[in-house]
This record gives structure tokens, C-alpha cells and sequence, in this order.
């Protein structure tokens, strides 16, 4: 069917289209009350207001559309299929922050706690999100301290010889090995926890009250001491929360600043009336830019499928779709969701002061100003998802021409600069061949069980050049040295993209303006011309090494003086007779003088 029949034959009610190129890629998805009205709008030369839209249309062979019962589910298939299949011709949301949640693993048989940024259907329930986002590592913090249930990567289906340090400093009941704790005991404690992050500290202090009063009967004064304390810091919490509550509304304040093709978007979150973080967003290459159309995009990305949403948002403009948008909101929240547009008073005066904050947003990313090493220090740790801010980073690479002379690096970046006095050279001992992983394995095994040895902090951040493989081998040495917790990442070459470990499954993918990628990309390429620079000098030496005791008179030891004083073949060729005689004996100088010459090409 040609496409003119199939506009033509469109059913008027609502629905979601998608128009689709020559290859069958989808360009666009949008909704439409009508579906045929909306698409035939399209084809109307007198209605192409704009660039983009001709260009959508020329590119567009094919349609394809789904039909609903109401705008509002039209409204959330269309958000949902944007995040599917990334159209081009769509705003897509694009940020280097996402706010983080409380996963815990409830289907594990020792449940553990861990800050992600990314939800997956896996059996665990995630409580969120946390904003700023050093609450959610605090309260992650606090279960380790209080309920001792852990954050950590070691396979708990089996049995291990020794805890790690996290169960001597008492942030762990330890159920990896055999006898630290009991079943009862760890399901006490992860059903606490649970309690804790659904909110139920009611039913958590009764418990807990019922528990302190059997352990005092009984004579268990320490435990019922800890439990005691517990619930003085649960009743404490409780008590602060009830006032930020009173001090006012939850409000989403948001506004942008825009050159096309680039725009700065801040966000601004006021909770209990004050201002708790904020959030910034940059498209790069965005050719036309109408706000009618970007607004509700954005609006309809970030909240549709938000964890919680706020009681109002400020919006520095009206749109068509705003009444929709908000009963929509509403329905999911169970409670009014407004969106305005203030025109006087404090709450415009904030809103301009969030476009004014978006114009500085601009102005730091896209122009001369630069992010100071803190603020992309912090920036890191926000994508990364650290639990803090990073100090320092060792980052590692491997070098070789077809398994010979095998060398790795590690350089190291601390406090917003490279330092190179703690630079380290490794000559690979094992016989890997082509093997980067097991020379990654053996690389990292040896620094850090000198770090061990030595008793030295490990760094906030291993970095790994190259892609998932090296990152499993990183982790495969830090295992057996059962070093657990350490932040591990690498960065994929060409494609530029990151891998964290314990979330490969959803790599992180940098706009190439952002200036963490620049942080890492710097520290990648610095360790890797750190590697071929090294790889070059021993292979060097070795050709040189080998080239020497060629030499009737030349012994290896003679061989290695002369490698250090003079480093390469060519520089040798260069000595006068009087500089080789300064090193060896005069006859060896004579000889080598001589076979040099004979073997120099003419």
C-alpha cells in the first residue's frame, strides 16, 4: 500500500504513530487524539513551519501506528516506545546525572543493600529516588552500621575461609563463612533493614521495643543495649523528618537556556521548602529548537515513569498538552500533580533564577569556562555512583606486539591532576601470549597484594583501558586477593563507552562534550601512551641487547653497560671511539666501532 492510501485510511480515534525511513528505522513517534488528522497535518506543505519537520517528512516511507482506548495511554505508549527505540527526529532525554536508589536483593537468601542508578526486573525491590544523592549512600551507610546487612559482590552461595574487614569493623554479620552468624539472625536483621527503607518505622520501633524487652528478661543486657540505641537513632530520625515535612510543598522548578543546536536545562528540587539538589541537562545537537514541543517531550520523559513525583512544577511556558499531562500525573501520584507557569511574585522570581542557572550551565559546558577538578571530581562520583567523591584513580592498560615483550601500566591521578612520581612499570612474567586478559589479571594481583602487604590504601577508583573482558579480568585478581567493594571501571575504545562493574549489563554512554568523559578519556590515553612508550623501550633494549653480543668480544654484562649508557642502536652508531672507550676497553670499542660500521648500510 502506498503511503498517501495509508495516511488516507487512518482511524480517527487516539493513538500513537511511527513514522519509519526507507530501512524500516523509526524517524518519529508522537501521539494524536486523532491519529488520521495529526498525520495528514504532516503531508501539508502549507503546515512544514519549521526545518526539521521538512526533513522528517522527506525521509519518511513508511508508517506504522497503534491504536488506544484514550489520549492518556496514548500518552504514556508514546514516552514508552521514545525510550525504546531513541527516534532521531525526537528530543530525547539525554543527562550525566540520574538519582540513585536503594536496591535490595529480596530474592537472595541473605539479602544485601546497594545504591544503583539503574532498575531492573531481577526480584530485588529498589526504594527511591534519593536526592542529593549522598542521602542514599548515607542511609546505605546507616543499614550497614545499625542492621549489619551488607553491600558487597562476594558469592554468598557458597562458603568462604575468612570474612572480609567489613565484618571486623562491624558492618557485617559475616554470613559467608560458616558460623559467624545464623539464618534467623541475618533474616532478622535483612526484614529490619526492609522495614526501615518501606518506611514502616512504627511497626520497627514495636518490634524492636518487643525485642529489647525479651533480651533484658533474659539477662542479654549488650544486646538489648544495641537495640536500646537503635531506637533512640530510629526515634531521632523520625522526629526530623516530621519537621522538614511541615516546612512546606515539594516543587519541581525547571528551565532552560538556549543557542541551538546546544541547550542547557537545570533542574531544581525544593523539598520541606528548601532547595536539596539540582539536575542539568545538554543537548548538543539539537538543529531546531521549539520549546512548544521540547517542553512536554522533556516533562513527559522525566516524569511518566518517575518513582516519585513532586507536587508541583514550574515550567517557564504553557502547551497544548499541559492539562493532559497533569491528570495523568495525578492519577499516577494518588494526589494533585500541577503544573504551572508562575507570572509574579517569589515563585517566578525562583524560576528565573533557575533559567539564569541554566545560562551558567551553558556557559560552562559549551564555552570557555571550564568545571573545576572538584566539580568533575563530583560529577564522577555521581555517574560512577561512588560512594565518594574520588581522590585517587589508577588506571591500567597492556601492551605487546603478538604476545612478545609484554609490558602493562598503571599511571595515577590524584586531587585534580596526573602524579606521575607514583607511576608504575610492570614486565609481565607469565607466558600469555596474546592473552590481555590474563596479563591484566596478573598486572593487578601483583600491585594490589603489594598494596596489602604493605598495608596502603587502595584507590577511590580502578580504571581499566579497554572493554567488558579486561573489566572481568580486573575483577577476576581483586577476587582472589579478596579485596570486595573496590570501584571498578573501564572504558571501551572507540566506541567510548563505560563499563562499571557490577552493572556491564547497562554501559554508560557519555555525550562527547561531557567533561567526565574527558577525565577519563584523559587518564585512558595517558595510560596508554605510558604502555606503547615503555613496550617500545624494552623491545628496543631487547633488539639492541641482542644486536651487542652479536659482537665477537661483547659479553652480556658488557651488553647491559652499554644499553644503559648509550639506550639505543642508533645512538650507539653515533659514539666516537673515545665515548665507547669511556665505557668498555679500548679493543672492545675498536670492535664494536668496526661491526657497527660493517653492518650500517650504504
Amino acid at each position: 500500500m502506498e503511503l498517501e492510501q495509508k495516511v488516507a485510511s487512518l482511524p480517527s480515534e487516539a493513538g500513537v504513530y511511527l513514522f519509519k525511513d526507507a530501512l524500516g528505522t523509526i524517524l518519529y513517534v508522537g501521539k494524536a487524539r486523532s491519529l488520521r488528522s495529526r498525520v495528514k497535518s504532516y503531508f501539508l506543505e502549507s503546515k512544514w513551519i519549521d526545518a526539521k519537520t521538512g526533513s522528517l517528512v522527506r525521509e519518511i516511507a513508511d508508517l506504522d501506528y497503534i491504536v488506544v482506548d484514550n489520549e492518556k495511554e496514548a500518552l504514556a505508549l508514546e514516552n514508552s516506545l521514545i525510550k525504546q527505540h531513541k527516534p532521531k527526529f525526537n528530543v530525547l532525554l539525554r543527562d550525566d546525572k540520574t538519582y540513585p536508589y536503594i536496591r535490595y536483593t529480596a530474592f537472595e537468601k541473605y539479602p544485601r543493600v546497594y545504591v544503583t542508578r539503574r532498575l531492573k526486573k531481577d526480584g530485588s525491590l529498589y526504594f527511591g529516588p534519593y536526592f542529593p544523592h549522598s542521602l542514599a549512600h548515607r542511609i546505605v551507610h546507616f543499614i550497614h552500621k545499625r542492621f549489619l546487612v551488607p553491600s558487597c559482590t562476594v558469592d554468598l552461595t557458597r562458603a568462604h575461609p575468612r570474612p572480609c574487614l567489613q565484618y571486623y569493623i562491624k558492618r557485617c554479620l559475616g554470613p559467608c563463612v560458616p558460623g559467624l552468624t545464623t539464618d534467623e539472625r541475618y533474616a532478622e536483621a535483612a526484614r529490619d533493614a526492609r522495614m526501615f527503607l518501606e518506611g514502616r518505622r512504627g511497626d520497627l520501633l514495636k518490634s524492636l521495643e518487643k525485642r529489647m524487652q525479651k533480651a533484658s528478661d533474659e539477662e542479654r543486657f549488650e544486646q538489648a543495649a544495641a537495640y536500646r540505641d537503635l531506637i533512640r537513632t530510629l526515634e531521632e530520625i523520625e522526629e526530623r523528618q516530621k519537621i522538614a515535612a511541615a516546612q512546606g510543598d515539594d516543587t519541581d522548578v525547571l528551565a532552560w537556556y538556549a543557542e541551538p543546536p546546544q541547550v542547557a536545562v537545570n533542574l531544581f528540587h525544593l523539598r520541606g521548602g528548601r532547595v536539596v539538589d539540582r539536575r542539568d541537562f545538554y543537548w548538543e545537537e539539537l538543529d531546531e529548537f521549539d520549546p512548544a514541543e521540547f517542553l512536554p517531550s522533556l516533562l513527559k520523559q522525566l516524569y511518566l515513569d518517575a518513582a516519585y513525583l513532586p507536587r508541583a512544577i514550574h515550567v517557564p511556558i504553557d502547551f497544548e498538552d499541559r492539562a493532559l499531562l497533569e491528570e495523568t500525573l495525578t492519577e499516577r501520584a494518588g494526589r494533585r500533580v500541577e503544573i504551572l507557569t508562575p507570572q509574579r511574585g517569589t515563585k517566578r522570581a525562583f524560576l528565573d533564577l533557575v533559567e539564569k542557572n541554566a545560562k551558567h550551565s551553558f556557559e560552562q559546558r559549551f564555552r570557555v569556562l571550564k568545571p573545576t577538578s572538584k566539580a568533575i571530581a563530583e560529577a564522577l562520583q555521581n555517574t560512577l555512583n561512588l560512594a565518594e567523591t574520588p581522590k585517587r584513580i589508577e588506571s591500567f592498560d597492556i601492551s605487546h606486539i603478538q604476545g612478545s615483550d609484554t609490558v602493562a601500566s598503571m599511571v595515577v591521578w590524584e586531587d585534580g591532576r596526573m602524579k606521575k612520581g607514583d607511576y608504575r612499570k610492570f614486565i609481565i612474567r607469565g607466558e600469555h601470549g596474546n592473552d590481555d586478559f590474563a596479563s591484566m589479571r596478573e598486572a593487578l594481583e601483583r600491585r594490589y597484594r603489594r598494596l596489602q602487604e604493605e598495608r596502603r590504601p587502595l584507590p577511590s577508583l580502578i580504571l581499566i583501558d579497554g572493554g567488558i573482558g579486561q573489566l572481568h579480568a580486573a575483577a577476576a585478581a581483586l577476587e582472589k586477593l579478596e579485596i570486595i567493594n573496590q570501584p571498578l571501571t573501564s572504558i571501551a575504545k572507540k566506541e567510548e563507552v563505560i563499563y562499571a562493574f557490577g552493572q556491564e549489563d547497562e554501559p554508560i554512554v557519555l555525550e562527547r562534550h561531557s567533561p567526565i568523559l574527558h577525565l577519563i578519556q584523559q587518564i585512558r590515553d595517558e595510560t596508554h601512551r605510558f604502555a606503547v612508550t615503555f613496550h617500545r623501550q624494552r623491545r628496543s633494549s631487547r633488539t639492541l641487547h641482542s644486536a651487542l653480543v652479536d659482537i665477537p668480544g661483547i659479553g652480556e654484562r658488557t651488553a647491559e653497560k652499554l644499553l644503559r649508557r648509550f639506550g639505543s642502536l642508533a645512538r650507539l652508531r653515533e659514539a666516537s671511539l673515545e665515548e665507547l672507550s669511556r665505557v668498555v676497553t679500548r679493543p672492545q670499542a675498536q670492535h664494536i666501532v668496526q661491526h657497527l660500521r660493517s653492518q650500517t648500510p650504504t
